[in-house]
């Protein structure tokens, strides 16, 4: 399975959302997954990765938190979260939209 986190330095979550990556994959039984960081670092970048903001969390290229189609842009992420907008998701929905797609990937 394809995991890839993509990050900008310097938002708030960047550097956290690798240990929660980590962790859910961990929690889901998928232990041993690796997954590849990319930093954006240009405007360009972020337009041929339909970069939606940092952190991304993507699975065979799929970003698991795409709300519409607009991507490309350099900017800190918000997530909603049970307790309000936070810089990384809720825990529980990254196990949730991993497992999603994961079920996806098997059934095609």
């Amino acid at each position: 399975m394809d995991v890839e986190l993509l990050v900008m330095t310097g938002c708030p979550g960047a550097d956290a959302a690798s240990k929660l990556l980590r962790t859910a994959l961990d929690d889901i039984c998928l232990v041993g997954t690796s997954f590849s960081v990319e930093v954006i670092d240009t405007a360009e970048r972020a337009k041929a990765r339909r970069f939606a903001g940092s952190p991304a969390f993507l699975v065979a290229g799929v970003d698991l938190f795409a709300v519409d189609d607009r991507a490309g842009s350099m900017a800190c992420r918000l997530y909603p979260t049970p307790d309000g907008p936070r810089n990384l998701p809720a825990l529980q929905e990254l196990r949730q939209a991993l497992r999603q797609q994961s079920a996806r990937i098997a059934r095609a």
